[in-house]
């Protein structure tokens, strides 16, 4: 009997130990292609901020074949103007000297204002010529100073009447001279002209309303706010109807005095603090405000904006593709080719299209050993054969 039982405890003990294989499924997400451009972007959104590695390395895009299709990221929009201001020259002498033409402007400066352009662009009623001009400049209409030489004509369709400078200039008196001018060509006006072009990075931000939890003790109120997980924060406004002027702050150390009043038939409100790109590792994220003596104020709602991205790829309409991540597996990004002409993608036409449905996969089960079960088989077995020892000694009795 006893080395039956002995028998059943080894082979309890080897099935509790044996390796029990189990598969990492990551969360997938429908993409819902739109659109006749070859390339599409969809934005990330806080679930998949919150399932995802924190850095993304997990993201992967699958075709309906199951393959890997190529994407990067892109999280900012490049924002091109041009300024272009005009600067009316006015003619304050003109005079010859053998055949050049020499003529004299002057330019208006508000005081302590610096008059800068970059090029300077002529009118005239002349036709079929093409004439040789030096530009100087001079502070003081008396000492001057060569700026540039170039060439300006008018010859059938062919025309330039507009010199760029090599640098900006800054002179407050132009003059002109024009070489061997036997045509006396003239000008109606000449114009100094301020061209230049601004480069601005537009991030993309998104704002969403979090469920949030509110305690108030020791003359503190914390608002434990949700779902921010893994989000790089903008700003977090909270909405509330009490008359108040009081210092809020966050984990991170961002303060704030943020207030909202009603005086004199005045209003004044500021309930917005900046979170200056701050990310909560958590699955909660929390705010301080200092009561002070007074009673605690009454939120109604909190709006969190934050930092978004979107994954960029080549797709094809009437193709299936879904968007995988959270797979603590995977440590490493992908490398695609896609990456190093990037910028030439984000200056042609993409379409933008949403994330459909979202399957999660709540437990990630990693394959090993349960030695827990182990223990509770080793417990019972334990306690089986100590009853059979105890029955046998009974009967000896």
């Amino acid at each position: 009997m006893l080395k039956k039982i002995i028998s059943i405890f080894l082979l309890l003990i080897i099935s509790a130990c044996a390796e029990t294989p189990k598969v990492v499924s990551p969360h997938t997400a429908v993409l819902i292609i739109s659109g006749e451009n070859q390339y599409k972007a969809v934005r990330l959104t806080p679930i998949i901020y919150e399932k995802a590695n924190s850095n993304l390395s997990d993201i992967l895009i699958k075709n309906s074949e199951g393959e890997n299709v190529p994407f990067f990221i892109n999280s900012k929009l490049k924002s091109m103007a041009s300024i272009r201001n005009t600067n009316k020259l006015t003619l304050v002498n003109s005079y010859v000297n053998e055949d050049d033409f020499y003529f004299d402007y002057k330019v208006a400066v508000k005081q302590n204002e610096d008059m800068i352009t970059t090029s300077m662009e002529f009118a005239t009623k002349e036709t079929n010529f093409i004439k040789e001009i030096t530009i100087y400049g001079s502070y003081d209409n008396k000492h001057w100073d060569l700026v540039q030489e170039d060439r300006i004509y008018s010859i059938d369709d062919k025309v330039k009447l507009v010199i760029q400078f090599n640098k900006p200039q800054k002179y407050t008196h132009y003059r002109l001279r024009l070489n061997n001018n036997n045509e006396r060509v003239s000008f109606d006006t000449v114009n100094l002209i301020d061209s230049s072009t601004t480069i601005e990075e537009i991030y993309f931000i998104e704002s969403i309303t979090p469920s949030f939890k509110v305690e108030s003790k020791n003359k503190t109120t914390t608002i434990t706010v949700e779902g921010l997980k893994n989000l790089r924060l903008c700003d977090v406004t909270i909405f509330s109807d009490s008359m108040f002027q009081r210092t809020a702050s966050t984990e991170f150390g961002n303060s704030k005095e943020i207030y909202n009043l009603a005086l004199n038939d005045t209003y004044y409100c500021d309930m917005t603090l900046p979170l200056d790109w701050s990310i909560s590792q958590d699955d909660t994220f929390s705010i301080f405000i200092n009561d002070y003596d007074d009673k605690p104020i009454n939120i109604s709602s909190i709006k969190v904006r934050y930092y978004a991205d979107e994954i960029v790829f080549e797709g094809k309409s009437g193709e299936e593709y879904t968007l995988e991540f959270g797979n603590s597996e995977i440590t490493s990004a992908p490398i695609y080719d896609i990456e190093k002409y990037k910028s030439d993608i984000l200056k042609g036409p993409i379409d933008k299209i949403e994330i459909g449905k979202i399957s999660y996969i709540e437990e990630k089960i990693i394959s090993g050993y349960d030695y827990t079960k182990m223990y509770n088989v080793v417990i019972v077995v334990v306690t089986i054969i100590l009853t059979s020892i105890i029955l046998k000694m009974l009967k000896k009795k």
